[in-house]
């Protein structure tokens, strides 16, 4: 009844609306896409550095797999960031380490760890004790560089 009564509120906000459940639910489920993105942003820091490594050019490289399986928002979006040097928050790493930490909790409450993303945190949380907190997401690949 609360979440129809607020539906004007809501698509003014944004244009994909789901009731997921009851309270806590909706930061159940950005935690669920938090854990989702880790292994997506770490996937394209990975495949420019292979692309480096091997001797390819990592623009074509991404341009030829982003429209294939491989292709994912985090590519197309931060994928050329990350060529270009651009560091600047989308979305700051420390949050991110914050979100991250929040979903490990979440799953240490029912005995689960998930192995992607405990190595993504331990590479963010590496990154930001370097002081790269106030970063974007995709300086991720700074932890590959090194």
């Amino acid at each position: 009844e609360d979440f129809d009564a607020c539906q004007d509120v809501f698509t003014a906000l944004g244009n994909k609306i789901v009731y997921t459940g009851p309270s806590g639910s909706g930061q159940q489920t950005k935690l669920a896409n938090q854990v989702a993105i880790a292994g997506a942003i770490a996937g394209v820091c990975e495949a420019i550095t292979f692309a480096r490594k091997v001797g390819l050019d990592p623009a074509l490289t991404l341009d030829a797999i982003s429209s294939g399986a491989a292709g994912s928002f985090q590519m197309t979006s931060n994928g050329p960031k990350i060529l270009q040097g651009d560091f600047a928050p989308g979305f700051y790493l420390k949050h991110y380490v914050k979100d991250m930490m929040l979903a490990q909790d979440e799953l240490g409450k029912k005995d689960v760890s998930l192995r992607i993303l405990d190595d993504v945190l331990d590479m963010y949380r590496e990154l930001e004790q370097r002081g790269l907190g106030d970063e974007g997401t995709q300086a991720l690949i700074k932890y590959y560089q090194n």
